[in-house]
């Protein structure tokens, strides 16, 4: 049995603990989100992974902002751990002092620890070096997640999994 002296000092310790972002519970799923698809609700900054049954796992996101939202129904088309990122063009447009490539694994990275590209542009659900930044309106049209989120994501997706933005 742990003293009250030892047991205060652990509970005092957790408080100022990170905070680590997990898959954020099972919810009911509206009728358009199957089993194996994502989901995104921009208006919601929230992605949705399809269970099946009525149920899907919900995540909170960072969407594009004014200007640079997209919709539509594309798929996953590849995964990467650790990503490299190179500047879109739209983003060198807007930036053109940014670095033209920073390495996976950087603090710098804003791919965070995982990515998933979709196909048919230069999109992707990735991770983040900015965790504040989601559940808001910050992106070029990615989709941002905390990097626990998309790790937990990552693990259940396969290339070819239909991604729907709405």
């Amino acid at each position: 049995m742990l003293s009250a002296t030892f047991a205060a000092a652990v509970m005092g310790s957790l408080a100022f603990a990170p905070k680590v972002a997990q898959a954020h519970g099972t919810i009911v799923a509206a009728p358009s989100v199957s089993a194996g698809t994502i989901v995104v609700r921009t208006s919601e900054r929230r992605l949705y992974y399809g269970l099946g049954g009525g149920r899907a796992i919900a995540y909170p996101v960072g969407v594009g902002r004014a200007g640079k939202q997209w919709s539509g129904t594309s798929y996953i088309n590849r995964k990467y751990i650790r990503p490299d990122w190179t500047p879109p063009s739209i983003i060198l447009a807007d930036h053109p002092n940014i670095p033209r490539l920073i390495k996976g694994g950087s603090p710098h990275n804003p791919m965070g620890v995982a990515a998933m590209s979709i196909a048919g542009g230069e999109y992707a659900i990735h991770g983040t070096n900015q965790p504040g930044t989601v559940g808001h309106f910050v992106s070029y049209g990615c989709i941002r997640m905390f990097n626990a989120d998309i790790t937990d994501l990552y693990s259940r997706v396969r290339v070819g999994t239909e991604v729907i933005v709405q």
